[in-house]
């Protein structure tokens, strides 16, 4: 079982975000070097970003469709970012977590460690008797992804690794303001819905009590 260090980062603007991630990417770095080994240093950050769409950097910026006048509007931002992926959406009600560890110190590749973060994200939606699952061909945890006409994606998640340490993550829809996805082509998909817990259960979800099931189910996945 994993102890993370998980740091609660409230409401975080997401360069503001990103550049710390940068930050303690380089520490752990900088330990592994020093040592000649594994970093056991690890950092968790959770936190819930104000409306931003960022574009992985294999995506298409066509996925983006709308433009920028029309993005002041709604008060988005907008960033090309080193993660993989294409284009996704944080903001308000949604619970992103930025794992920053060493895959050497847990013994374990990038598939892997992706795949471990979607088991934990799958059995935190169990915890809400909900069945989320993965879909061939696609990242992420989804509900009814067997179903095309039902499939809808209720996790996101997109990782950099860099001499085996990672950043970037996962972002969980919860109360997430849905009407943001409609202005794009979420993870370059076009025939599949997106979905929250709000939605999916029919009420205002506790993210204090999200966040708190989030930590266990990584603590005991990894």
């Amino acid at each position: 079982m994993a102890d993370f260090n998980y740091e609660d980062l409230g409401r975080k603007d997401y360069k503001v975000c990103w550049d710390y991630q940068e930050e303690i990417l380089a520490e752990v770095q900088a330990d592994k070097k020093a040592k000649d080994a594994p970093s056991e240093k690890n950092r968790f950050l959770l936190v819930e970003h104000p409306h931003v769409y960022t574009l992985g950097k294999s995506g298409d910026e066509h996925n983006l469709l709308i433009h920028d006048d029309f993005m002041k509007k709604i008060n988005a931002t907008y960033y090309k970012i080193n993660r993989g992926g294409d284009i996704t959406y944080h903001g308000p009600g949604q619970l992103v977590g930025y794992p920053i560890i060493d895959l050497e110190y847990y013994k374990i590749g990038v598939r892997e460690y992706i795949e471990k973060m979607e088991d934990a994200i799958i059995a935190t939606l169990a915890h809400y008797n909900l069945t989320g699952s993965r879909k061939e061909g696609a990242t992420g945890v989804w509900l009814d992804a067997e179903i095309p006409a039902k499939s809808r994606k209720i996790c996101a998640i997109g990782v950099r690794v860099s001499r085996y340490v990672t950043m970037h993550g996962f972002a969980l829809n919860v109360n997430t303001d849905m009407r943001y996805f409609s202005y794009i082509n979420p993870c370059g998909f076009i025939t599949y819905g997106v979905t929250s817990l709000e939605r999916e259960l029919g009420k205002n979800m506790d993210m204090q009590e999200v966040k708190g099931v989030i930590k266990a189910k990584f603590n005991s996945t990894y």
